[in-house]
């Protein structure tokens, strides 16, 4: 972790990125296996320690471009050695209704004894039934042995889902799947009481509607995108489009309904932006995507307009004459596989300038030819998971968004070696 500090606050996908939060892959993906993993939402069982290794390229091309990256389990950690932080953390794991009177209280013990680095462990790589070695009662005589007291965590990997910061306001999500309920516990935790935080204002909070951070798309100063879907309601919708217009944070809100279909479980599946007027974009939903524009009406009320193609609705609130489109892949089939493998997900540093699998090698080219320069990272167990480098990533600091040409000098990368 560095110690850069910038201010908190982030009005585009593309303005240059100052601070980011990642999560480092450890054990809780060693958790997974073949009859778990469907359960924890992963596609295969990642090689871990080779996951680790393209996850420390990522961070290390972030840090080289100037970024100040926060790993999330050192934030908890150090949320976590206040006392009464802790007693809170126990208490909220503990509680859970599956876990049953006996063993919710044995539960709380057991974690009541960890120092705030063990918790932390716990919190997140989770406590298998055998490591529990005093349980007792009917709910732990009854539980499999291969089945775990407290889950673990391994789509903590994907710090965007749980929070989203929009302007200097931060919504720690709601998330719709059971296996990603305790994440935002954590998240929430660390942006109410770690000090690097303090006096952040909530625009959103879990138990609320189902809302996801993939679905949520800084599109422009003042406007915002919502994808609809497996992830995020209509509820959840309308909810934070009216609290960023009470709060002035926004003008206008696409919200884009997506099909539901597993490799397009967030609007940032599809669409992700790589300059101020410029999106990579699956080209199977590129032209049939539509979206309604939502806008503050008298008395709180919300205006929803029609639907209308999603590529018009934007560049109308945007405030530009055509969102530039570049495909993934060069071909249909192409295309799909790319998308599924996460060419869509990409991650800008700055206006131009974005993060990409190295394995999307269509798409990535596609994109320099447009303009744009790709920084590639290995990504062949991290994406097990089916997340990219915009999912792996929560902005917390971008600069306000220019519409100038940033070079690799401006973006705060090293010249090319030899040069």
């Amino acid at each position: 972790m560095t110690s850069v500090d910038s201010p908190a606050g982030v009005d585009s996908e593309v303005g240059r990125l100052r601070t980011v939060v990642l999560h480092r892959p450890g054990p809780e993906l060693k958790r997974l296996t073949p009859r778990n993993s469907a359960d924890l939402l992963f596609d295969a069982i990642p090689w871990v320690e080779r996951a680790q290794d393209e996850h420390d390229v990522f961070a290390a091309a972030l840090s080289q471009h100037g970024v100040e990256v926060l790993y999330l389990r050192e934030l908890l950690v150090e949320t976590l050695a206040d006392p009464d932080v802790r007693a809170t953390m126990v208490a909220r794991t503990a509680n859970d209704p599956r876990l049953g009177r006996t063993l919710s209280r044995e539960v709380s013990a057991y974690l009541a004894g960890l120092d705030a680095d063990g918790l932390a462990a716990v919190l997140i790589g989770g406590l298998a039934h055998e490591e529990l070695r005093k349980g007792s009662g009917l709910v732990y005589r009854l539980m499999d042995p291969h089945d775990f007291v407290v889950p673990p965590l391994p789509n903590l990997l994907f710090t965007r889902d749980s929070s989203v910061w929009i302007g200097s306001w931060v919504a720690v999500t709601s998330p719709s799947m059971p296996a990603r309920q305790r994440e935002t516990q954590l998240t929430d935790i660390i942006y109410a009481h770690h000090p690097r935080f303090a006096g952040t204002r909530r625009i959103y909070s879990p138990g609320e509607q189902w809302l996801e951070g993939g679905d949520v798309l800084a599109l422009a100063p003042g406007v915002l995108a919502i994808g609809v879907g497996q992830r995020t309601t209509p509820a959840g919708a309308e909810t934070l489009a009216s609290r960023v217009f009470e709060a002035g944070l926004a003008h206008a809100v696409v919200v884009v309904p997506i099909k539901q279909e597993r490799a397009t479980m967030h609007l940032d599946t599809i669409c992700t932006m790589v300059d101020h007027d410029a999106v990579v974009m699956y080209p199977a939903v590129a032209d049939s995507l539509v979206a309604h524009v939502v806008t503050p009406a008298a008395d709180h009320h919300l205006d929803v307009a029609a639907p209308e193609p999603f590529l018009r609705a934007a560049a109308r609130v945007m405030g530009i004459d055509t969102l530039r489109v570049i495909d993934t892949g060069l071909d249909p089939v192409t295309a799909e596989r790319e998308q599924w493998d996460d060419g869509n997900n990409t991650l800008a540093i700055a206006p131009r300038l974005c993060v990409a699998y190295e394995r999307n090698i269509e798409t990535n080219a596609r994109l320099e030819t447009a303009g744009i320069e790709v920084v590639r990272i290995p990504g062949s167990e991290l994406g097990t998971g089916r997340g990219g480098p915009r999912c792996m990533s929560c902005p917390v600091s971008r600069e306000p968004v220019s519409r100038e040409p940033v070079t690799r000098a401006a973006a705060g990368a090293p010249p090319p070696a030899g040069s």
